[in-house]
């Protein structure tokens, strides 16, 4: 009912800081949250998966690097451990995750 007077709102005074701002915080964190997401999250997801599928994947035969920086040839397979041929009668046993890449055929040469 007041058409004659306008309202007067009172404003803060000249150095206090800006009252508020709750939805500007809340599409900030929300922000941030997506950053992490696309930058951290997403990526080591994808590196998990892809590691998931090299571990399936593993067969007598292959060829193998571990994350030690040891070079062999798969020899024999269980659940939990891989058992690399790196010489000449020379055997060794690690455990799958140990397993880092599989290499291309022929990367290992026999003597």
């Amino acid at each position: 009912m007041n058409f004659l007077i306008s309202e007067a709102w009172a404003e803060a005074p000249a150095g206090a800081a800006p009252q508020g701002g709750g939805l500007s915080t809340m599409l900030f964190m929300g922000a941030m949250f997506v950053a992490f997401y696309f930058l951290l999250i997403r990526p080591q997801q994808k590196r998990a998966k892809e590691h998931k599928a090299l571990m399936a994947g593993l067969a007598k035969g292959d060829e193998v690097v571990t994350s030690g920086g040891m070079l062999g040839r798969v020899s024999d397979l269980s659940d939990s451990y891989v058992t690399l041929e790196i010489g000449d009668s020379v055997n060794i046993k690690v455990q799958r995750p140990a397993i880092q890449a599989v290499l291309p055929k022929g990367t290992l040469k026999s003597a």
